[in-house]
């Protein structure tokens, strides 16, 4: 949890850092803000420690829509902010007890980056940027399949990103983007309509990959 802490004052130190870090360019008339729309493809790379009967864990792929918001606090460094909701199919694996079925789960990760954008050409058309951040995951809406009921701990975790804008006017553009979300959660399942009193811990590595592809308005 320290190193938790640590990473998001570190984050936010970096975006005071990057405002301040570069008066000439600050005074340049230029757009600060943008907001993007896109498709994004979320894909668990998941691995599960599970108490008791042992196993693994899958979690399905899922598509969703997203919607971020940058601020650009001079030309090269910004902070973004992500803003999508994901549900997912969940299966215990290999357990003592075989493959059991564990529903689903929503998750709700607002992520927050901060980011350095390169300009690979004097025209600013092709824009790739960097970006490392944190995230917040909420799981909501369980439904708990073969058993009693599934929790799921809320969690934070980290993030690191790789992108590029390709400018079609001076105000749209399109957007490609990739995420990997370092993400872990201790749930907790309720089978007690399979067995008295059974309950079973786990340790679950979510780690999803977000690749997305959209388009942006700068204003």
């Amino acid at each position: 949890m320290k190193k938790i802490f640590l990473t998001v004052l570190s984050v936010f130190a970096l975006t005071s850092v990057f405002a301040q870090e570069n008066e000439e360019t600050q005074s340049e008339s230029f757009k600060k803000w943008q907001v993007r729309l896109r498709g994004v493809g979320v894909i668990p790379n998941e691995e599960a420690n599970i108490g008791i009967i042992g196993g693994d864990v899958n979690i399905s792929n899922s598509f969703i829509p997203e919607l971020d918001f940058t601020y650009f606090f001079t030309e090269h460094f910004a902070a973004e902010l992500i803003l999508g909701t994901t549900k997912h199919d969940v299966q215990a694996v290999e357990t003592a007890a075989g493959n059991v079925d564990l529903g689903s789960v929503w998750l709700l990760p607002p992520t927050l980056t901060a980011q350095y954008h390169f300009y690979a050409s004097k025209n600013k058309v092709f824009k790739p940027y960097i970006g490392a951040g944190v995230n917040y995951t909420l799981f909501y809406n369980v439904e708990s399949g073969a058993v009693a009921d599934v929790e799921y701990d809320n969690a934070v975790g980290f993030a690191a990103q790789l992108g590029f804008d390709l400018m079609i006017d001076d105000t749209f553009f399109v957007n490609v983007d990739a995420k990997r979300l370092f993400l872990k959660t201790d749930v907790t399942v309720d089978a007690s309509n399979l067995a008295p009193d059974l309950s079973i811990p786990a340790e679950v590595d979510i780690n999803p990959w977000l690749l997305g592809i959209g388009f942006g308005m700068k204003f």
